[in-house]
């Protein structure tokens, strides 16, 4: 008899919980479908007023005035950088849940969008990689849990980091390095894409530099003994470097071109440049490979009479996965479902799987799946990555383009500027909401994925790779 009372309370209080989780659901999309015009006009707005790294200043001016507007306070210019900021909202001591918005654009992306090749501006920059919606979707989201916490009275805190330089700069970096992310519990975050998924997933880390080497002229006729080649070091160098191809691990991944390589093929080149970009999922490997990349230019420079300085430009960690936030993450993103277009989405959708150079497209229905949950990995890298080793870390996709669609390309520029994005950009808004709700409700949840964040750290302390460099504005300012 008091087993049968016990499993009827129990019940009896998982209807409870249930319900209330439904109820919370229901509340937080609500909301979101209510402003879904007013966050697509925001997102259109920076889609039409694209800006490299470091030079946001519309864009995250657009993010912050919505903030301000929903009640966050803001504070801007963050780590030495004056298109980032952090918005704050906190009833009280509680959880502090982090998210992370992008909105810098690529060079040359300019498109308009329609399903042909239409450039608006000759050689202009445009949201390849959709963070007109990836900056935008966050705000929602932390507009609509504040919302939520008022209205149930939470303690908790929500923290909205606005980081410049994805694409070229790496601004998490500098924000990590400085500290930014302490005291935050777990951090949120999602990046437009061709399908819904949300895995634990890991990346390759990066190192990126130049090497400049410094010679003599001389005519190269009359007077070749009197010079001292820097193209002659840079192609020694490189030669070197691809040797030690066949000595590096399978998973590494180096990339590099020649930046200057003289004037004229008669005058011997006293200045010639070379720039690298090295990959590796495991970053004590990736510094190790570095450091020998450094001493083959130092010994290219040694045998040919040069000398040589050693740029560093960029460096990222991997993606630290975390298996505890992205099953919370995937479990919200499959009770919201997919994306689903009308007749109009349908017909921009075939026109633009026409202009794909690829036999393996999916289905445009696609759109409307999410993924099965698995952990990943991708050979790319991001300055998500350096996030995700001070703080336990999660993302997701959805489908903002068209299914079959690459990144950086003008057909994801095309979708990120009209209501296919914008649909994907409000289900990411949706599921990272809820993520965020689940977690404040759980403390546990947070203390598991805090475990899973320290055992997977194990004793690597985390040191940017940048050293003390300073932030690079000018990275996308053409002199």
């Amino acid at each position: 008899m008091k087993r049968s009372i016990l499993c009827l309370l129990g019940t009896f209080l998982s209807m409870l919980v249930h319900g209330q989780e439904i109820s919370d659901q229901v509340f937080i999309t609500k909301i979101l479908d209510a402003n879904t015009e007013r966050f697509s006009k925001a997102a259109r707005e920076i889609w039409e007023n694209p800006e490299l790294g470091f030079l946001e200043y519309t864009s995250s001016k657009i993010l912050v005035d919505e903030l301000t507007t929903s009640g966050f306070d803001v504070e801007t210019d963050i780590a030495g950088m004056p298109t980032a900021f952090v918005a704050t909202y906190s009833t009280g001591e509680g959880p502090v849940i982090g998210f992370l918005a992008e909105y810098d654009a690529l060079p040359g992306m300019s498109q308009d969008a329609v399903p042909y090749r239409s450039v608006i501006v000759e050689g202009g920059s445009g949201h390849g990689c959709g963070h007109n919606l990836f900056g935008t979707a966050v705000v929602a989201s932390g507009t609509a849990l504040k919302e939520w916490i008022d209205a149930n009275n939470i303690k908790a805190t929500i923290k909205i980091f606005g980081t410049p330089a994805e694409e070229s700069g790496g601004g998490k970096v500098y924000m990590a390095r400085d500290g930014i992310f302490n005291g935050v519990d777990a951090v949120i975050n999602w990046h437009p894409s061709d399908r819904n998924a949300a895995n634990a997933a890991s990346c390759n880390a990066v190192i990126g530099g130049r090497f400049k080497f410094h010679g003599e002229t001389a005519h190269a006729a009359a007077s070749p003994q009197r010079g001292r080649s820097a193209l002659d070091a840079v192609e020694a160098m490189n030669m070197m470097v691809n040797m030690m191809r066949e000595h590096v691990d399978q998973e590494s991944r180096i990339h590099y071109i020649i930046s200057s390589g003289g004037l004229a093929p008669n005058v011997v080149p006293d200045y010639a440049e070379v720039q690298y970009m090295i990959r590796h999922p495991d970053i004590v490997e990736l510094k190790d490979m570095w450091e020998r990349i450094g001493k083959a230019a130092e010994g290219a420079a040694m045998g040919t009479g040069t000398r040589v300085d050693i740029e560093l430009a960029s460096g990222l960690y991997g993606l630290l996965p975390n298996e505890t936030l992205a099953k919370v993450m995937h479990k919200n993103l499959s009770l919201l479902g997919g994306v689903e277009y009308d007749e109009e989405e349908m017909e921009f959708g075939r026109e633009i799987q026409k202009t794909y150079n690829s036999k393996n497209i999916p289905p445009l229905e696609s759109a409307k799946k999410v993924q099965p949950y698995q952990l990943t990995f991708f050979p790319a890298s991001t300055d998500v990555g350096d996030v995700s080793y001070v703080v336990p870390t999660v993302g997701l996709g959805t489908a903002t383009w068209v299914p079959g669609t690459a990144a950086h390309t003008w057909q994801a520029v095309a979708a990120d500027g009209m209501s296919i994005g914008f649909k994907g950009m409000m289900l990411a808004a949706k599921t990272m909401a809820l993520t965020g709700k689940e977690l404040i409700l759980n403390p546990l949840l947070i203390k598991e994925a805090t475990n899973e964040f320290k055992e997977r750290l194990g004793d690597l302390k985390y040191e940017a790779l940048v050293g003390d460099k300073k932030v690079p504005l000018d990275y996308n300012v053409k002199n």
